[in-house]
């Protein structure tokens, strides 16, 4: 707990310091703000970061955005009460639900269901062949990240303990300077990472077939209950504008391409490869029963979520389970579905 405390106090410096040197200078202190932690991952949040299309939604509010490296650094931000809205995976949310977190968000959007774009590979010449043959050897991925939660779930199913093997908490860039020095034998990441991967290694297992084995991951879009309560109408406006950009990448995927590159710093063909290995759903579906779910009627992204805390528990990574009663009113239903647009 200790640890936690330091880490939420290293938060709030450094983070409140590139939020206030993001709104310095020429920030009106006339307007209300939005701190918005976004994460380098192929989805419609950088569409509509890269577009503008939240402060052309809310001209009244000071927006910035941040970021971050993975869901971890943005629990800790969350802790330290310097983030409002973030991107961030189903497994740090679990997590964050979770003690010792117990950390005061809430769900209002899902932004992809983890896919091709998330998986295990093995470098070539390490002589892993499987999951199995795991044993003994170094992987590497971002702890406390749907990464780390797949790792887990993946060597779970084989039968392989983690004792069996060393597992690294290193980012995704530090996972790529690692990787080519030869240090690991295998890594869990994501896109735009996971590519470069491939390129000498083999993907031994991936979300989407994690997923068909029950063990789904995804990337939501999460809200401070603080700012919730205050900003009702801002939720609302950033939920229309992430669900205008699963639009835009359901229908003009040139455009959907254009933007990620550019926030991504690639080239708009590989910017389409990487999206389309991701799993985004149609806005109309974030409400449905298998989502998010309506007033009074929450839906099963609190089963989702339950589950993984669960399983997280399982495995020695949380104190406690949060109840059912606690997941289901960490979901932001209010005023679906046509909150969505």
């Amino acid at each position: 707990m200790k640890r936690l405390l330091a880490l939420a106090c290293a938060a709030f410096l450094l983070t409140a310091c590139g939020n206030g040197a993001a709104a310095g200078g020429g920030a009106d202190p006339e307007k209300k703000t939005i701190r918005i932690a976004y994460q380098a991952f192929p989805s419609g949040d950088l569409i509509v970061k890269n577009q503008g299309l939240l402060e052309k939604a809310l001209p009244d509010y000071q927006i910035t955005w941040t970021k971050f490296d993975s869901g971890a650094s943005i629990n800790t931000a969350f802790v330290a009460k310097s983030v409002d809205i973030a991107a961030i995976g189903s497994s740090p949310v679990a997590r964050g639900l979770s003690a010792p977190l117990n950390i005061p968000y809430q769900v209002a959007f899902v932004l992809d269901v983890a896919g091709d774009n998330e998986a295990l590979v093995a470098r070539t010449g390490s002589g892993v062949t499987d999951v199995a043959s795991l044993r003994g050897k170094k992987v590497a991925t971002p702890f406390a990240s749907t990464a780390h939660y797949s790792l887990l779930a993946a060597l779970d199913q084989a039968g392989v303990k983690e004792s069996e093997l060393t597992i690294v908490d290193l980012e995704p860039q530090d996972i790529l300077a690692a990787w080519t020095r030869g240090d690991l034998d295998a890594a869990y990441s994501w896109l735009p990472s996971l590519d470069e991967l491939k390129k000498t290694g083999q993907v031994l297992i991936t979300s989407r077939e994690l997923a068909a084995g029950g063990k789904p991951t995804l990337d939501l879009g999460v809200v401070s209950t603080a700012f919730a309560e205050a900003h009702p109408e801002a939720v609302d406006a950033w939920r229309k504008v992430q669900a205008q950009a699963l639009d835009v990448i359901a229908t003009d995927p040139d455009a959907a391409a254009k933007a990620v590159g550019t926030e991504l710093n690639l080239a708009p063909d590989e910017a389409k490869k990487q999206l389309s290995q991701g799993v985004f759903l149609k806005p109309a579906d974030i409400s449905s029963p298998q989502w998010l779910g309506t007033e009074g009627n929450v839906g099963k992204i609190a089963d989702n979520l339950l589950s993984a805390a669960e399983f997280l528990k399982s495995q020695q990574k949380i104190d406690a389970v949060p109840t059912a009663d606690q997941v289901k009113k960490s979901i932001y239903v209010k005023g679906l579905p046509g909150a969505l647009g």
